[in-house]
C-alpha cells in the first residue's frame, strides 16, 4: 500500500450534524454494515453518536459474503448481548419483518408512534434495504457509495416513522487496512482511489485466504505467486493489454468488479479475531 485513502464530502459532513440532532427524538437505529467486512464497515462515529439508543444490527450484502465467516461474525455479536440478523436482497420477507422486531426491540407500545433512523456507510445496500422493506421504490439504488444525499422521513402507517440518513464516513480513516477493505468493496469512491494499489491489496489477500477461488475465475495456475505477478497473470489472462505491455489499471479494474459483484464468489474480507 502507498496511498493513503480518505473520503468525506461535504454532504457527509452536513448529514453527520443532522443526524445528532434527530437521535434525540429517534427510538430505534437500524444499523447496516457490510457483511464481507463488518469490522470496517461499522462507523465508529455512529457507535459514539447512537450511543444508549435501541439498535439492530443487519449484516446486509450475506449474498456477497462467506458464509462459513458469517457465522462466525453472528455469534461474536451474540456474545456482545448484540442481536445481529444476517440479510440480503434475496430475503425480502425477512426484511419486511423486522418492522415488528424493530418495536419489540424498542419497548414501544403499540399506540405509540415509533421512529426509526436508518444508517450505515456509503454503498452498503440501504437503498436496496429501504425499498424492500417499505415494498416500493421510494429510494435512489445505485452500485456506488453516496447515492442518497439527503435526510428522508416516511410515514408508514401503524404508528412507524422511518428516517433514512446518506451513507456517512468519517473524517480520518485511522486503520488505513480498514480503508483498503473499504476501497474493495467499494464503499469509498472510485475517484478517490488508486485502482492498482487497491488491487494488489485485494490479491495480496484472496491468494492467501480464497486461493481456488482465485484460481478458477482467472485460470491462475499458481497462487502463490507475489500479488504483482498475479495481477499481471491476470491481465494477459483476460486480455487487459495496450501498446508495451499488460494493462495493470484495466485489469485491477476486472478483479474489483469481480470481487464487487460477487463474480469470483462469496468472500468475506475479515474475520472477528480482527477486533481483539
Amino acid at each position: 500500500m502507498h496511498m493513503t485513502i480518505g473520503w468525506y464530502p461535504g454532504h457527509m459532513n452536513k448529514a453527520r450534524k443532522d443526524i445528532i440532532k434527530l437521535l434525540q427524538r429517534v427510538d430505534l437505529v437500524i444499523e447496516l454494515v457490510d457483511a464481507r467486512l463488518p469490522y470496517s464497515s461499522e462507523n465508529p462515529l455512529l457507535n459514539s453518536l447512537i450511543n444508549e439508543t435501541a439498535r439492530l444490527k443487519i449484516l446486509n450484502k450475506t449474498d456477497l459474503a462467506d458464509p462459513v465467516v458469517t457465522n462466525l461474525w453472528l455469534e461474536f455479536y451474540k456474545q456482545k448481548n448484540i442481536t445481529p440478523y444476517a440479510l440480503d436482497r434475496t430475503q425480502p420477507e425477512a426484511i419486511k419483518k423486522l418492522l415488528k422486531t424493530a418495536r419489540a426491540v424498542s419497548g414501544k407500545k403499540a399506540d405509540k408512534v415509533l421512529r426509526i433512523m436508518i444508517v450505515g456507510i456509503p454503498n452498503v445496500g440501504k437503498s436496496t434495504f429501504l425499498n424492500i422493506l417499505l415494498d416500493r421504490k421510494v429510494a435512489k439504488v445505485g452500485n456506488e457509495p453516496a447515492v442518497t444525499k439527503s435526510l428522508s422521513e416516511i410515514n408508514l402507517g401503524d404508528s412507524i416513522k422511518l428516517i433514512d440518513t446518506p451513507g456517512v464516513l468519517w473524517p480520518k480513516i485511522e486503520d488505513q487496512q480498514s480503508a483498503y477493505r473499504l476501497a474493495v468493496t467499494g464503499a469509498i469512491k472510485n475517484t478517490a482511489i488508486e485502482f492498482e494499489d487497491v488491487a494488489l491489496f485485494a490479491l495480496d489477500f484472496l491468494r492467501k485466504d480464497y486461493p481456488e477461488q482465485l484460481a478458477d475465475r482467472y485460470q491462475l495456475l499458481d497462487t502463490s505467486l507475489e500479488a504483482s505477478q498475479l495481477l499481471e497473470a491476470i491481465a494477459k489472462n483476460r486480455g487487459c493489454l495496450r501498446k508495451g505491455g499488460v494493462d495493470y489499471h484495466k485489469a485491477s479494474e476486472v478483479l474489483l468488479n469481480d470481487i464487487r459483484n460477487g463474480a469470483l464468489g462469496r468472500v468475506s474480507l475479515e474475520k472477528p479475531e480482527l477486533t481483539l
